[in-house]
């Protein structure tokens, strides 16, 4: 297929870069040209605007996939594709935008008969080579008609043993993509799924505090025990009920830096556990995990411990995040009460 890609960063590149390997072809756009450049010269084509991209993809119907931070970015350029294409065209947005703001976007766009399919992706940096795990919304016409590019991105059967009962017959979400839903139950199955990762990656980085500071000189000498993190995390890689991607990441820093030296446990969260947090409220569904895991983030930007540097080691891992380099306090969604 060919498709306009629309931020080339570190996922959106990535994205262009996988779908050409398979031989799709890419017309993209980035406001930094040297983003615009390496794509190029992999193979892409690169344009200097959303009009040349439009412009640049011939044939209908055209698809073109967002790859922006959630809020104001991506708000102006869903607008702008909006007054450039046309009838039977789609805007993919494959960032992290509230749901209730997809909602409001797709109504708009079909009154254009313009498509919106909302695409919540997980993948991070690794992506590339390991596939993106692809949480997809929007009218079945559409997500039908994009079904090779999802091929392509999602990772595939692999080696992870099939699940049993799941059925005889691959599924499209055994092969790590699903059609979650109507407009907007993309990015909210990917909130979700963000508000879960916000948990699992506080219950370690508490674990390894607590393991860590059983050292402590507050503790009775004969209780004190000088603990081999990185080989704590090793042994729990293999074949413990706990092994995770997440735990490979952990795993990873601590070899290379036993005491996360290079991190000083500020963490920042990126929206979506704060809207996870929101849903749980609108739906009186209790959330205690979840909740303090956000709660333990915003704390971070207060006192740092070893367990929030572990979290900076995991979010570095997976996503390369940046500690300070995030906005504290995210964009509100404009569909957000």
């Amino acid at each position: 297929m060919r498709i306009g890609v629309v931020g080339i960063g570190r996922m959106g590149g990535n994205i262009a870069r996988r779908l050409m390997r398979a031989k799709h072809s890419c017309v993209v756009f980035d406001a930094n040209a040297s983003a615009r450049e390496s794509l190029a010269k992999d193979g892409a084509t690169a344009v200097e605007t959303l009009t040349d991209l439009v412009e640049a993809l011939s044939g209908e119907p055209r698809a073109v996939w967002l790859m922006l931070p959630a809020g104001e970015i991506t708000e102006t350029t869903v607008r702008q594709l909006g007054d450039l294409l046309g009838p039977g065209d789609t805007i993919i947005d494959g960032g992290n935008s509230f749901y209730k703001d997809d909602i409001r976007r797709a109504k708009k766009l079909a009154e254009k008969n313009i498509r919106y399919v909302d695409c919540g992706t997980s993948g991070g940096v690794w992506g590339i080579d390991r596939g993106y795990c692809m949480m997809i919304g929007g009218p079945d016409d559409a997500v039908a008609a994009l079904d090779p590019i999802f091929a392509t991105l999602a990772p595939g059967l692999g080696d992870i043993p099939r699940t049993p009962g799941h059925g005889r017959d691959a599924s499209a979400a055994e092969q790590g993509y699903i059609h979650a839903g109507p407009s907007g139950a993309g990015h909210f199955v990917k909130m979700i799924h963000n508000g879960i990762e916000y948990g699992l990656m506080q219950a370690y980085a508490e674990g390894f505090d607590i393991l860590r500071n059983k050292a402590s000189e507050d503790l009775p000498e004969d209780e004190r025990f000088t603990l081999k993190l990185p080989e704590i995390a090793e042994v729990w890689r293999r074949g413990s009920v706990i092994s995770s991607w997440l735990l490979d990441l952990g795993a990873s820093a601590l070899a290379k830096d036993p005491q996360l030296q290079a991190f000083s446990g500020y963490v920042q969260d990126s929206g979506e556990g704060r809207w996870t947090i929101e849903a749980a409220l609108e739906e009186a569904v209790p959330a205690d995990v979840l909740s303090a895991a956000l709660y333990a983030r915003f704390r971070s930007r207060q006192e740092h411990t070893f367990g929030e540097r572990m979290l900076s080691a995991m979010r570095f891992g997976f996503g390369g995040h940046i500690e300070g380099q995030e906005s504290i306090d995210p964009a509100k969604p404009k569909g957000a009460k």
